[in-house]
């Protein structure tokens, strides 16, 4: 039939005859050739290694090494045919039938560790799969290379699988938890209300049960009714935010190391004969007095330090600049000539006024007025002096010398107090109109003789804090009395207070007169909350002047200028 059906027509042998008696020989020829393959050879099986896609033929071995080949190898076996027709399989279909070949006279024990090696080979395919690879056909040795991009395959399928965990933890840290207690489950203006009323031991166990809480804990609306009650976070007794741009949470730390008194001491610059210096911040930058001459400096990040070269140098004082102050874009110092001195800070622009006799003290300027006070008992003020130099000085007389500072919004109108060194039987702190140069009240009754106000300062138009020699911080209110302070510290070892510095809220710092001694206080008690001396015995000095912000304290002594930083203590 197969013959008839190859030499006749397709007519006469039925439809289709022909061809299938084509297709039965093939057949037949091809399992002939699959038998003859399996019959050669009685050393080695045929090794189904990484990537031998080609069908390469090996020396199979008797059915021991068939069995420990495993089913792999079988399958291997049972593909080659297909391959030669087809011209070799896929990269895919070869390597799920890759097995490690094993000697032919290896025994049973080696069945176990062909079938282990098989599925290891398998599951770097699929891994290989999944990230996206089609590698082309590795044929003959270039098996063993497909191996090794396996290997680096499922590496990269590692790495991008640690890559999607960290994501998913992100997005999870964002949530809210799915489990847990129902409180989770209210909404977020409920929950911040509920913990609103917690203290900040409680908030911070809080943040420690997830990364939600976490999250949810260090909303500023939570730390902000504990910062106001904190020293020096950054919010004023109103309550005005001086500091947005830091998180609340941040400043409430920085702040327990104030109440703790935990702090690291630095030296930002010295300098070889006594001084009296005077320093001002501003953003980034430090003005500070040294001799007749006023310089800039520019903070390093942490804040704790000076970039060594000056920003700027203002001359212009024949003698040792006392006091100065920014305003306007301008520095207005105060020199021992004398003289008032006006410096633009972007420029070498400088006007000088001839304002008193002897050494003038202390100047202030606000709203483009400014006043002086001198030894030679005067004090003086210049209307509009940033835009007519030319514009005359007004003089307000008093018995002895004087220190000042002004004040803005006094009763509806411009005022100034003066703190002179008592050596009469008067008060030394006095008002005065700034319109009219007419004294309008005078503080206080009982100040012993020789109780002098060496600093004064503002805090609103109506509050203000005094220091001097007879060892006492004054807070006064006028709105209450003008005849008796508030509240009033005193020095623990009867030292002058030659400066103070408060943040506004609760903290006060004072600067003595021995040994560098700075003290902080607590405003809402009398005592002491830790002292900090800063020179030793051969070189006492007194603090002339102290600066502070929320994470540095700045001390400007005779040969120093000090750093405390509460940041990084």
């Amino acid at each position: 039939m197969g013959s008839q059906g190859r030499s006749g027509p397709p007519g006469n042998g039925g439809p289709g005859e022909g061809e299938g008696g084509e297709a039965r020989k093939l057949q037949e020829g091809r399992v002939a050739r699959g038998k003859r393959r399996k019959g050669k050879g009685k050393g080695k099986a045929r090794a189904g290694q990484g990537g031998r896609g080609s069908g390469a033929e090996g020396k199979p071995g008797p059915q021991t090494a068939k069995e420990a080949a495993g089913p792999g190898a079988d399958a291997g076996a049972r593909a080659c045919p297909r391959e030669e027709a087809e011209g070799g399989r896929s990269v895919e279909e070869g390597a799920r039938g890759i097995v490690k070949g094993v000697e032919g006279s290896a025994g049973a024990g080696k069945e176990a560790q062909g079938r282990e090696y098989g599925k290891k080979e398998e599951w770097r395919v699929r891994a290989r799969r999944r990230e996206g690879a089609r590698p082309g056909r590795a044929q003959g040795r270039g098996g063993q290379a497909w191996a090794d991009i396996a290997g680096t395959g499922v590496a990269m399928a590692a790495a991008a699988g640690e890559e999607e965990e960290e994501e998913e933890a992100a997005r999870e840290s964002a949530a809210r938890p799915a489990a847990g207690p129902a409180l989770w489950r209210l909404p977020e203006e409920l929950l911040l209300l509920i913990c609103s009323y917690l203290d900040m031991r409680a908030l911070g166990r809080l943040a420690q049960v997830c990364r939600w809480l976490r999250r949810f804990t260090s909303c500023d609306l939570l730390w902000r009714r504990i910062a106001r009650a904190s020293l020096n976070s950054g919010f004023t007794r109103l309550g005005t935010d001086l500091m947005t741009s830091v998180p609340v949470k941040e400043r409430v730390k920085v702040s327990q190391n104030w109440r703790l008194g935990r702090c690291r001491e630095g030296i930002l610059l010295k300098w070889r004969c006594s001084q009296m210096p005077w320093m001002q911040l501003e953003d980034d930058s430090l003005y500070i007095s040294q001799a007749n001459f006023i310089l800039a400096y520019q903070f390093r990040p942490d804040g704790a330090s000076l970039n060594r070269r000056p920003l700027g140098v203002f001359a212009g004082h024949d003698e040792d600049v006392c006091h100065f102050v920014l305003a306007n874009s301008h520095i207005v110092s105060a020199g021992g000539d004398g003289k008032i001195g006006i410096h633009k800070i972007h420029s070498t622009f400088t006007v000088k006024y001839s304002a008193h006799e002897q050494e003038v003290n202390c100047v202030d300027c606000k709203g483009g007025i400014i006043v002086s006070g001198s030894r030679d008992r005067t004090a003086k003020y210049l209307l509009r002096a940033f835009d007519t130099p030319s514009t005359g000085a007004s003089t307000v007389r008093d018995v002895t010398r004087i220190w000042l500072k002004t004040s803005r919004g006094f009763k509806s109108n411009s005022s100034f107090v003066t703190g002179t060194a008592c050596c009469g039987h008067f008060s030394p702190l006095r008002i005065w109109d700034l319109n009219s140069g007419q004294l309008m009240t005078h503080l206080g009754s009982d100040f012993p003789p020789g109780a002098g106000v060496l600093d004064v300062m503002y805090e609103s138009p109506f509050t203000l804090l005094s220091c001097g020699y007879d060892t006492y911080v004054r807070y006064w209110d006028l709105r209450t009395s003008v005849r008796k302070c508030v509240m009033e510290w005193e020095e623990p070892h009867d030292s002058t207070l030659y400066c103070l510095q408060t943040d506004g809220n609760h903290l006060l710092a004072t600067g003595s007169s021995y040994y560098g001694v700075v003290r902080l206080w607590d405003r809402r008690q009398r005592a002491c909350l830790h002292a900090f001396p800063l020179t030793s015995t051969p070189l006492s000095s007194p603090v002339y002047c102290l600066r502070l912000t929320t994470k540095h304290l700045y001390a400007a002594l005779s040969y120093n200028l000090h750093v405390l930083d509460f940041q990084n203590p």
